[in-house]
């Protein structure tokens, strides 16, 4: 997303040619939409970018706490990518 956002920048500003991928972000970006580019490798929603982008963060900022401090009390399950997936895991260790 980082590296895409700064290719937008630097074609607006003329510095590298808008190729029809960066065009296409463009006008997603200035019409509320995911773009196709980050919608292809994120989790499946129907949010507009506005409310899309702070959903992600917070989706981050959940997995890289559990990463930097261990397994939580409580998991957000709507905040997995593939809630399904993680509970059938739970149910296999507690199996066990």
């Amino acid at each position: 997303m980082t590296r895409s956002l700064k290719d937008i920048q630097l074609a607006i500003n003329g510095f590298i040619v808008m190729s029809a991928s960066l065009d296409g972000m463009y006008v997603n970006i200035q019409n509320n939409q995911v773009p196709a580019l980050w919608a292809k490798v994120s989790y499946p929603s129907l949010k507009p970018l506005a409310t899309w982008v702070p959903d992600l963060l917070e989706r981050v900022a959940c997995v890289r706490n559990w990463l930097m401090n261990g397994n939580p009390n409580s998991y957000w399950l709507p905040g997995l990518f593939f809630p399904q997936g993680f509970m059938t895991g739970v149910l296999q260790t507690h199996a066990r």
